[in-house]
This record gives C-alpha cells, structure tokens and sequence, in this order.
C-alpha cells in the first residue's frame, strides 16, 4: 500500500504544508525580467566651462542652473573645454561624466558621480570606468563598446558623455 493511503492525516498534512512553503518561497524568489529604466535628472542643465589657454587645470562650473554653453567657446578649437555631462540615473545609482576637449579632441573623461554603495558596486566599478574611459579616448565620441558585467554604468556613461558631447557641440 503507497504511503499517503494509510490512514494518517497528520503526514499527509505535513506532506502538504512542506509542499505549500517550498512552493511560495520559489515563487517569491522568481526575479522577473525588468528592462532597464534610465532616466536623466538635469536634462536641459549641464555645466560647460571653458578655458582659452591649454592648461590641463580648467576647473567646470559649479553653478545649479548652468546654461549650454554656446557663445563663444564653440568657435575656438584651440582652447581647452570642459563639459559636465547630464547625471543619469540608472537602477544602481546616478551615473556623470566630465568631459575635457582640446583642440576638437576629447582629451580626458572622468566619472564624477557613479555607484558605490556596496562593495559589489565599487568592485564593478574598478573595472568598469578605465576600461570606459580608454574606449571614449580611443572613439572620441559616445559610441562606446558596453562593458560585460556593468551594462546599467555603461548605459549611463554613455548617456552623460553623449549630452556632455552635445553641450560641447559636437
């Protein structure tokens, strides 16, 4: 005779509510695919600052309410530009970028804000932002390779650096 046809509900009970638990907690551990969400804090606000002599100290704007940036600055290609790209927001924290142009040429790139507030953030990010930074280097442009393992970061940067990049106007 199998088992559960005995007469003993008390196992069958317990056979049932064991079955039950282990059913919700797999459910409940489900993660649902989600699409990342990304969305741009200062849209209409980046910070642009430029310098008429190449030193590599130029220093951006610090103002709240920075303006685009268009008069005067964009018709010198000799001096040195620095630009603050919008701060996206992505799922793990904001993501900023600042851009410094000299001579038409995007010199350097630097992350200013980008998530770190866990240990697994700022190991991902160790990585993450060099190897960033040396694809815009090399591109000088937006159209950067995705970084394996930090696509929400690279999905930011690539965002702050292209309206960093408009606000330069290029």
């Amino acid at each position: 005779m199998h088992a559960l046809k005995k007469n003993r509900p008390l196992r069958r009970i317990m056979l049932a509510s064991a079955a039950t638990v282990t059913g919700i907690v797999l459910l409940l551990s489900l993660k649902p695919h989600t699409s990342p969400t990304l969305v741009t804090a200062n849209a209409n606000s980046p910070a642009v600052s430029s310098s008429s002599s190449p030193s590599s100290g130029a220093s951006p704007s610090t103002g709240s309410g920075g303006s685009t940036g268009s008069g005067g600055s964009t018709g010198s290609t000799t001096g040195t530009k620095t630009v603050t790209g919008d701060t996206v927001q992505t799922r793990w924290g904001p993501v900023q970028v600042r851009v410094t142009i000299k001579g038409g040429k995007i010199t350097d790139v630097t992350a200013l804000q980008y998530p770190q507030d866990n240990p697994r953030d700022q190991e991902i990010n160790s990585y993450a932002l060099p190897q960033l930074r040396r694809e815009a280097l090399a591109a000088q442009s937006a159209q950067i390779d995705m970084v394996s393992g930090a696509s929400y970061t690279s999905t930011g940067y690539k965002q702050s650096l292209q309206s960093a990049l408009d606000s330069a106007g290029r």
